[in-house]
């Protein structure tokens, strides 16, 4: 039988689930396609795939196509570095005002939204941009994710850079979730043994970078060379794993989403696979 295709997110942030793979340590049971968050969402979708991360709003959206999987995500306790929105005007002075918005991630555009629409009660209008990175040194409000957003850390001063990780847990209290790892329902109803396979390869090669994040950290350097210490720090704050405290903050995400109307009802925040009754 074939193996699964399976997503894999191209940035440096998701080094701690993968490395163990790239390392030769473990072997993953199936195939994997590295791309941007939009490219894997748009390819489970389509069947491109067959289980992949992809971005919370994206599962919240689609809820009824995709099986959310146990134990492995992709988000924060508070400061999430990797998803920013980069504006020489404080976000509550937003209103009516352009932001270019990266076309790569679907749950931090929508987390923006609901930050700006719901904290601030400004609405904004939100332009699509290939090129954020360069959009944003123009001096033009713009939202940036994965390693654009960690350049703009490191280039622009702090006082223009807005952690959309820490501005939610500053108005909500809760973890912020990005991503997690799901499957199409349909495969998962044929072939539920070799996804579970995929997801217990995957958990087991987290629990290897967490014993190795010498390699992690130096693999991470060789792809995006950044300051001495930057990587351990930036690993610490990111929360990979899809414990009852991302659960509740991915379920109050979803709250937010209905709120502004991006998604038209909440989906149960639950894994379902493993054993779970869907």
């Amino acid at each position: 039988m074939m193996q699964l295709r399976c997503g894999r997110i191209k940035y440096t942030n998701d080094l701690p689930v993968y490395a163990a793979f790239d390392a030769g340590a473990l072997a993953y049971p199936g195939s994997l396609h590295a791309d941007t968050p939009a490219r894997l969402n748009a390819m489970l979708l389509r069947g491109e795939l067959d289980l992949s991360p992809i971005s919370a709003f994206v599962w919240a959206a689609n809820a009824r196509d995709l099986v959310l999987l146990p134990d492995l995500c992709i988000g924060a306790r508070d400061e999430v570095v990797s998803v920013v929105l980069v504006s020489a005007t404080p976000p509550a002075g937003l209103h009516a005002t352009p932001i270019y918005v990266t076309e790569e991630s679907a749950s931090g555009r929508h987390l923006l939204r609901v930050i700006l629409e719901r904290r601030y009660r400004v609405r904004p209008e939100y332009i699509d941009e290939r090129k954020p990175f360069e959009r944003a040194l123009r001096g033009d409000a713009t939202l940036l994710i994965g390693d654009s957003a960690i350049d703009a850390i490191l280039h622009f001063p702090a006082e223009v850079v807005y952690d959309l990780g820490s501005l939610w847990h500053e108005w909500t209290g809760r973890q912020t979730v990005f991503a997690v790892w799901a499957a199409r329902r349909d495969v998962y109803q044929r072939r539920a043994a070799a996804v579970d396979a995929c997801m217990h390869a995957l958990t087991d090669a987290y629990t290897w970078s967490r014993s190795h994040m010498d390699f992690v950290v130096a693999q991470a350097q060789r792809e995006r060379l950044r300051p001495a210490d930057f990587y351990e720090s930036y690993y610490g704050k990111l929360n990979f794993t899809f414990h009852f405290a991302a659960q509740r903050g991915l379920e109050a995400y979803c709250r937010e989403l209905l709120a502004i109307g991006a998604i038209d009802a909440i989906p149960r925040v639950f894994p379902e696979a493993l054993g779970v009754p869907a």
